[in-house]
């Protein structure tokens, strides 16, 4: 459960419903047509078309819910979206935050399904959240397409009977607080709130989406319940989905399942009060703990419909839009954008980002720097005055323009390759901009914007006297030494959910009847170079696109003791240049195709992640092999990048999250282990440009390197562009090999706390190290941690800490598995002065679960809840290219795509309750908190 503070996509439109009672079809030839219904369903498509409405079937039931849905065959997984027409410009004075505590509340039970639904979500194995943003509440899961008629029953009975009891109303708000205190905890959050309520004085886009800690405070039953009743009808929703689905007995399913839900009165959507077309603002100055200082400049832009203008589908409202959009790209997005040129380049900032929102009342541009620590907010602005006016005054090269369109278009199509995410784009369209097509018209008219628009709209709206200016200005940290900390308080006695308590599930949970067989996914196409390097393909042409994930043993763990960074510097130095192309070339020739490419460091190895339309696949490779061969290291490059490792290490170490993620792992690990050091000031200074070179030369070797790629090419076509381009790399003698020193547990918990002034949450971080990924009792953890932790609304931990006791927003638990063995992690945020609760509580039933252990019903839920999580993650082509390359990394047959389910499936309870035994020790735990004192944590 989350909130959005603007919209993440791009969007505009005209409202176009008309009222259907029964199905309209188009699509697959073999389908038989029912008769159908006056409506709207756009025909199938090229398979290279851009559009994201092809398919789309658009229906308004007698009751006023309007329906979209679109089939999309690629794999046996669906999603189900209610969107809401009621978000935070929705809320009075006083109000702030009844949107956001009401979409918490209908989590917690209905009067027919009185039950924590986190539990029901689980049982189905559905990846299932919720947000509140502005203009709308949403509501979305993603489940195996036999889970769609009981995820409309669900949707549909908590769009009409969802129940709020007093005790679970003041648990959630608890929940809710600690939610919005850990956005406090980020120092960006907060100057981005104030310039909101700066940029908009009283006007409900000035409000924060999440509420404030009095209004929410001061909610009660009665106002919910009204407010639920005011706003939660079939006639102010949008049902979306997309996915497996044949579109005939789905929209018969929504009809039986929808229909018989009564309209209901819902007011008029309240109009806020018109912004002064030019005033005088005074700047935003925070002055914060901290060591780097933010800039923030806001410009107003117009919203996404003209005054609640309806036009003719086949105009655009405001072609302004797409020109803003295309404007925002070449000047903020990407290595080649003017402002990354202008800041990043030159050493004025260490990040730069731009975002262009457009909202039913009202839009901005955001843009936000973090400056480097000798710059002032001053020389920043006027950096970004320079580039503006020459933007103004001397408007886009061509390249420039085509470039930002590509990079617009391109990124689209790769966005909405994933069901979850396309179903957000056409409720969001629908919702927000009153219409489904509109980003399929927004696109379309990106293709007309020209050079002279993007300057006539820098012109028009990028103005000083219409801006709103934010600086948040560092006073220092204080030492934030690690201390010990004191023992922690047992608890009260509560109960274990038990047997019992899942049968609860069984009974509320609607019937659905599981596929006798599924289709299975494909498996990977593999060779292997002549020099050691291995490649994997899963052909799909569902798309034009390309999904490349690759991994190199060149990780963390190969630092020297006293250079704690180098791996790091080193990969992020890999797109600074090569022999043959400077930083800038190699930047645009990617983004002139919109293609994305970008390396990760972690303690084992280096991450390649990279996405491009199939057309652009040989671009790609050759620029992956040149970068990876022939980095040339400039010296002036390398420099920049330490100063942005530097900032970037202040940064970590005022996070609390970060940090305690660093202490905790410091502690469980010896001085002489691999994973053990961290970067510090000293161990970057001591870097020096020739050792990047020594790095690279070292560990960046094909032998040590796995490509896995998702997407629209042959093997045949795949193989001759690797042996061209890969074929000739070799490496020095053979791959360095390390030693890891065995690693005891404590022989009691060590409880260690760091304060950070400033901060509003704590967060805690307990753990002691864990198992490898070949480890035999893998599948059984897995299935232990998922009762235990591994979801915060269903396993036990979520629902003691977070559900019963409202003492955090958030729990969890998970082994970090990896070719060694890493950490198990419990983490957490709580208030300050629930820490010592919340903890106590997290210890208890930790003792519980290792001496007890867990029943057969929680080992089945557990297993049914992986396993189907399992394809519906598999259909996000990320995630597929990723899983298939860490199979591969972690020495497991191809196979293990398939058998996955299989394996988890048979896990027995005894294997789980002898996991229970061996991997948990409560009694042996580094605990690890950090955040504010109590006393500097009591506002929001």
């Amino acid at each position: 459960m989350r909130f959005f503070s603007q919209r993440s996509f791009v969007w505009l439109g005209l409202l176009f419903s008309m009222s259907l009672m029964a199905t309209c079809l188009f699509g697959s030839p073999n389908r038989t047509q029912a008769a159908p219904l006056p409506g709207e369903c756009i025909p199938p498509q090229d398979a290279s078309s851009l559009s994201i409405t092809q398919d789309v079937c658009h229906v308004v039931l007698n009751n006023g819910l309007t329906v979209l849905t679109k089939e999309v065959h690629k794999a046996p997984v669906v999603t189900v979206q209610v969107w809401y027409r009621v978000g935070s410009r929705y809320e009075p004075p006083g109000f702030n935050g009844i949107s956001h505590q009401l979409e918490h509340m209908l989590f917690k039970g209905t009067t027919h399904r009185p039950l924590q639904w986190g539990r029901l979500f689980n049982a189905l194995g559905s990846e299932s959240n919720a947000f509140t943003s502005y203009e709308h509440t949403v509501y979305f899961n993603t489940a195996e397409r036999s889970k769609l008629q009981t995820l409309l029953t669900l949707e549909a009975d908590r769009m009409q009977n969802t129940a709020i009891a007093p005790a679970d109303l003041q648990s959630e708000k608890r929940v809710v607080l600690s939610e919005l205190a850990g956005y406090e905890n980020r120092i960006g959050y907060r100057l981005s709130r104030a310039m909101m309520q700066a940029a908009f004085p009283n006007h409900p886009y000035g409000q924060a989406v999440g509420g404030t800690k009095s209004d929410i405070e001061n909610l009660t039953v009665a106002q919910l319940q009204n407010y639920y009743q005011t706003y939660y009808h079939p006639n102010n929703a949008t049902l979306v989905i997309v996915g497996d689905i044949d579109t005939a007995s789905t929209l018969r399913a929504i009809q039986d399942t929808f229909g018989q839900i009564p309209r209901g009165e819902v007011p008029p959507a309240p109009l806020p009060p018109a912004l002064p077309s030019r005033r005088s603002i005074a700047p935003v100055v925070l002055q914060e703990p901290g060591s780097t200082e933010h800039l923030q400049l806001l410009y107003p832009l117009p919203a996404i419909r003209e005054s609640g203008r309806n036009f003719p589908r086949e105009r655009f409202a405001n072609r302004d839009i797409p020109a803003l959009q295309v404007l925002d790209y070449l000047f903020s997005k990407g290595r080649s954008s003017r402002l990354y040129q202008s800041l990043v380049e030159t050493g004025l900032a260490s990040e730069v980002s731009g975002s262009a929102n457009h909202l039913t009342h009202q839009g901005w541009y955001r843009l936000q720097a973090i400056l480097t620590a000798d710059r002032s907010a001053r020389e920043g602005i006027e950096a970004i005055d320079r580039a503006i006016a020459k933007l103004q005054t001397q408007g886009v090269t061509p390249q420039e323009l085509a470039r930002a369109k590509a990079q617009l278009q391109a990124q689209n199509l790769l966005r909405n390759r994933d069901i979850t995410r396309l179903a957000m784009q056409l409720g969001d369209d629908q919702t927000t901009a009153g219409d489904y097509t509109w980003s399929d018209r927004y696109l379309a008219a990106v293709n007309q914007v020209s050079a002279a628009d993007i300057q006539r709209v820098a012109q028009t709206y990028l103005q000083p006297s219409a801006r709103t200016v934010g600086f948040l200005q560092p006073t220092g940290l204080p030492s934030t030494a690690i201390e010990s900390a004191s023992a922690y308080a047992a608890p009260e006695n509560f109960n274990l959910a038990t047997g019992a308590q899942w049968s609860e599930v069984q009974q509320y949970l609607p019937p659905f009847t599981p596929p006798a067989q599924e289709p299975q996914p494909t498996l990977p196409q593999t060779f292997t170079l002549a020099n050691g390097l291995q490649v994997l393909l899963i052909q799909d042409s569902s798309t034009p696109t390309i999904t490349l994930s690759g991994y190199l043993q060149a990780g963390s763990q190969f630092d020297p003791e006293r250079q704690a960074g180098l791996a790091r510097l080193t990969a992020e130095n890999l797109m600074n240049g090569t022999h043959r192309q400077s930083a800038l070339t190699l930047a645009n020739r990617l983004e002139d195709r919109g293609a994305r490419l970008q390396f990760q460091t972690n303690r084992e190895g280096v991450l390649v992640e990279a996405q491009a339309l199939s057309s652009d696949l040989e671009t790609l490779i050759q620029t992956l092999a040149d970068v990876l061969q022939h980095p040339s290291f400039p010296v002036e490059q390398f420099e920049r990048s330490r100063q942005r490792a530097l900032q970037a290490l202040e940064r970590d170490l005022e996070s609390p999250s970060h940090l305690a993620q660093r202490t905790l792992q410091q502690a469980i690990y010896p001085v002489n282990h691999p994973f053990h050091p961290f970067p510090t000031r000293d161990t970057l200074q001591s870097v020096e440009h020739q050792d990047l070179a020594s790095f690279h030369r070292t560990h960046y070797r094909p032998d040590t390197m796995a490509i896995a790629i998702v997407g629209d090419t042959t093997p045949q076509e795949l193989q001759r562009l690797m042996v061209r381009y890969f074929g000739r790399w070799s490496g020095e003698g053979s791959p360095r090999q390390l030693q890891f020193p065995p690693v005891n547990l404590p022989e009691s918990s060590i409880a260690l706390n760091s304060v950070l002034p400033g901060r509003k949450q704590s967060i805690i971080y307990m753990g002691y190290k864990g198992i490898g990924r070949q480890d035999p009792r893998y599948y059984a953890a897995l299935v232990l941690n998922q009762i235990l932790g591994g979801d915060t609304l269903s396993s036990r931990l979520g629902t003691q800490v977070r559900d019963r006791l409202g003492l955090t927003y958030g729990i969890y638990s998970y082994f970090q598995t990896g070719l060694n063995p890493g950490p198990f992690v419990i983490e957490m945020q709580t208030a300050p002065q629930d820490t010592q609760s919340a903890i106590a509580t997290t210890l208890t039933l930790l003792d519980q679960l290792q001496r007890q252990g867990v029943t057969l019903q929680e080992v089945q839920v557990a297993q049914n809840a992986i396993a189907s999580r399992y394809p519906v993650s598999l259909k996000d082509p990320d995630y597929l290219a990723a899983q298939v390359l860490f199979n591969h990394v972690y020495g497991l047959p191809p196979s293990e795509l398939r058998i996955f389910p299989h394996k988890i499936s048979n896990v027995t309870l005894e294997a789980v309750n002898q996991a229970a035994k061996e991997l948990l020790h409560p009694g042996h735990l580094v605990v690890v908190t950090a955040g504010p004192p109590t006393e500097e944590a009591n506002s929001l």
